[in-house]
């Protein structure tokens, strides 16, 4: 009888030194080694980890088995060339703009009319693609039109020409006074210009310099965003009571890769060409 617990016992130490020994080579095999701590500079990698434990899976295998495939390098695909002509509701191409800029410019209109700047012509706003016809618009062969917006400085009136791109015939043209859209690019340039020249830009020549230290002389140092204003009522001085019928506008100038400088108190009357302060 003690000699069956004696060999009894001796199958269970046996059988637990054998788990410990199971458990040891798991342990090897799951956790890096030295080496491959050595070579990630100890950062604890979990890819280094990952390559390490599907390397040792294999059963030693080639060495190339256990590394992780090479991502391949991203591929920048190239836009799409740009038709002559869009289809449908697609945003007007650069060539449609340009036909319809030009189609929409009579003579009779270059010739009367003034931009911001005072020269022969009015001033191009905007070019947009115009809704389609009440009954065209469940059509997918409606005609594309294009409405192409100025502003006459000569007279203060927004002029808005609507051009078939189809038949290339100007189809409506409607005229506004009072109508004030937000300015375009050349109207801030310019506003910022005169800005820079009045006397009132004083304090914007100074805050730039301060800023840069160097004299602000041109728009083109700037970047400035701007917004219409019209007229309130006993809020502003004489000279500005007719914005709104003017072509006016606030200007938010900008040091480029720096900082805001505040000249929200001032107006530029484009029409008039002249600055004035809000009190």
């Amino acid at each position: 009888m003690r000699k069956i617990v004696r060999r009894h016992l001796g199958k269970v130490v046996a059988g637990a030194g054998i788990a410990v020994a199971g458990t040891a080579l798991m342990v090897a095999v799951t956790l890096p080694g030295s080496a491959g701590a050595d070579e990630t500079g100890g950062t604890g990698n979990s890819g280094t980890s990952g390559s390490t434990s599907g390397s040792a899976s294999t059963g030693g295998g080639g060495g190339q088995s256990g590394q992780q495939a090479a991502v391949p390098p991203g591929v920048v695909e190239q836009v799409p060339a740009e038709g002559a002509k869009g289809k449908g509701r697609d945003p007007l191409t650069d060539g449609e703009m340009a036909r319809v800029e030009n189609l929409a410019l009579s003579r009779q209109l270059r010739g009367s009319g003034e931009d911001v700047t005072g020269q022969p012509g009015p001033q191009r706003i905007s070019v947009d693609l115009a809704e389609p016809e009440a009954a065209e618009v469940d059509d997918p062969n409606a005609p594309r039109r294009a409405d192409v917006s100025y502003y006459d400085y000569k007279n203060d009136t927004l002029v808005t020409r609507t051009v078939n791109l189809d038949t290339g015939k100007v189809e409506r043209t409607g005229t506004q006074h009072g109508v004030q859209p937000p300015p375009g690019r050349a109207e801030t340039a310019e506003a910022t210009r005169l800005l820079i020249a009045d006397p009132l830009g004083a304090g914007l020549r100074a805050d730039y310099k301060d800023a840069t230290g160097k004299e602000l002389t041109s728009p083109d140092q700037l970047l400035v965003s701007s917004m219409v204003y019209r007229a309130t009522p006993g809020a502003q001085p004489a000279v500005l009571d007719a914005c709104g019928d003017h072509r006016c506008v606030r200007l938010f100038p900008k040091v480029k890769n720096g900082s805001w400088i505040d000249s929200r108190s001032l107006i530029i009357d484009l029409s008039a060409r002249k600055v004035a302060k809000l009190g």
